[in-house]
């Protein structure tokens, strides 16, 4: 059965069934909290695991499910306070799996209500964000401004929504048409763009992910003894792993900023392929990663982004046919890495407590700008000159007014526009010398020219042999044509009878008969 949907796209599917108001409700509240709890759930079940087998810690089942509320806030990138400062560098694996959680949760009730409207995509998102939101806000508010750990109550509220719309709108997108409804606005050359600079941005975070494993490779010792503290546990190092795999997106966006040119800072610390200040960091593997100082070859890595915009620019060499559509395609691409990257740069810094450390800076504004510089350059100029171009258009060239009789030379042929031009002039030509011939007629007329009398006579003599000839009588066996075609037909003779040949052959009968 085919059914359409308000958006113009035909899918051959089975009509959803019709829920009732109530049904609707429960599905989206069991959604919507469900997606909350397992969130929560999962936080103090990482939090159970690290105290259990951490040192010198007491675990408590009050004590982990209190102590999980500000980690589900820290998931939906929510800052905290405490005495010391401020944590606003928050990790982004926690985000990325609540964002995925909420992701599956918003499929599923869109499946389960069979929605294919996008307007109907609302009830999802709604109903989920403002869990999220409203759970977010009352864990802030309960935490309170006395307690060792604290969050501002409005910044929970939006900062859980943000997170958890974001991540319900991705999910009803496709079940709900949003994605057609969004590209049936955007032209070709766009979309061709939108994806050059997702390819552009993805090509980027490889090259910095790679250049984060070469660093941790090459310094492996110094990595392998700070995962391996003296005098740790298995907590110890657990825990340790546990927040490096956590800042893990983190650090590839370091690396990421590292690479287009930008660089980060952490404190007073500069690292990046053009400048470099040393001094002292975290104790952390994650970065042991770090250059110790500045070497000759580190610039070297800005051929990267160079060859990212090459690429980009040569997969819309055939973007359009015309280069100034195809520039706008590679412009589109620089656009969406630009704002890609300005993003990732903003949600991955922040403030790292009140120390040395503090804070984390990734320059979301200089890297978005070096983003589009890289694609925009090498990719305009590969995108200009490897496509095809249309095909030249000679202009013919003009033909030469005819210039008007007034001006031609005297004896000059006018020149004939067309073939009716050309018949009406041979018309005036055969007229005017039947005129000439009239005239010496009628002079030849007037003067008694001796050859119009030989003309009278000539014309004479043949109607004379003419009368002759009509006054013989044809001879015997000769049949003239124009007698037998005067002749009237018997009404007795059948049509299949021969002519007679001669008067011999003739019927008796018919001879008496007058002709």
């Amino acid at each position: 059965m085919q059914q359409a949907t308000s958006h113009g796209v035909v899918t051959d599917s089975v009509r959803p069934p019709e829920f009732s108001r109530a049904e609707r409700v429960r599905v989206l509240t069991m959604t919507a909290a469900g997606s909350v709890v397992v969130g929560y759930a999962a936080v103090a079940a990482l939090l159970a695991l690290v105290s259990s087998t951490a040192a010198h810690a007491s675990f408590s089942t009050t004590g982990v499910l209190t102590a999980a509320a500000p980690g589900w806030l820290v998931a939906h990138h929510v800052p905290l306070r405490f005495d010391g400062g401020q944590l606003g560098m928050l990790p982004l694996l926690p985000t990325a799996l609540v964002m995925l959680l909420v992701y599956r949760a918003a499929a599923s009730a869109a499946d389960r209500l069979g929605l294919f409207e996008p307007l109907q995509a609302r009830s999802v998102v709604f109903a989920i964000s403002g869990a999220h939101a409203v759970v977010g806000s009352v864990i802030a508010f309960l935490m309170g401004d006395d307690g060792p750990v604290r969050a501002t109550p409005a910044v929970a509220f939006f900062g859980c929504a943000a997170v958890s719309a974001l991540a319900a709108v991705a999910g009803v997108a496709q079940r709900c048409g949003l994605v057609e409804v969004v590209f049936e606005r955007i032209d070709p050359v766009a979309r061709r763009g939108l994806r050059a600079g997702a390819l552009a941005l993805s090509a980027l975070t490889a090259a910095g992910a790679f250049l984060l494993v070469l660093g941790l490779v090459s310094s492996w010792s110094t990595t392998a003894s700070l995962f391996h503290p003296v005098g740790g546990t298995i907590g110890t190092g657990l825990g340790i792993w546990l927040m490096c795999l956590a800042y893990l997106p983190n650090a590839v966006v370091g690396a990421l900023s590292y690479v287009v040119g930008s660089g980060f800072s952490i404190g007073s610390v500069v690292v990046g392929p053009l400048e470099f200040t040393g001094g002292p960091v975290p104790a952390v593997p994650l970065l042991a990663a770090l250059p110790e100082e500045q070497a000759v070859y580190l610039p070297l890595v800005l051929i990267v982004p160079g060859v990212v915009g090459v690429l980009a620019g040569f997969s819309l060499r055939n973007a359009a046919e015309t280069p100034r559509s195809r520039v706008r395609a590679v412009l589109v691409a620089a656009v969406t890495a630009g704002v890609g990257t300005l993003v990732l740069a903003a949600v991955s810094g922040g403030a790292l407590g009140g120390g040395v450390f503090n804070p984390v800076t990734i320059p979301a504004g200089l890297l978005a700008v070096l983003t589009f510089g890289w694609v925009t350059v090498p990719g305009v100029v590969v995108a200009w000159f490897s496509g095809p171009r249309p095909p030249r258009v000679v202009e013919p060239e003009p033909e030469p007014e005819a210039e008007p009789e007034s001006e031609s030379e005297p004896g000059a042929e006018p020149e004939l526009e067309s073939e009716d031009d050309a018949v009406v002039t041979d018309y005036d030509d055969e007229v005017e010398e039947f005129e000439e011939e009239d005239e010496e007629y009628e002079e030849d007329l007037d003067d008694g020219d001796p050859d119009e009398e030989d003309l009278d006579e000539h014309d004479l003599d043949e109607y004379d042999d003419l009368e002759e000839f009509e006054d013989e009588e044809p001879a015997p066996g000769e049949v003239d044509g124009s007698d037998e075609e005067d002749e009237p037909e018997a009404p007795d003779e059948p049509d299949d009878a021969e002519e007679p040949d001669g008067p011999d052959d003739a019927d008796p009968d018919l001879a008496d008969k007058p002709r």
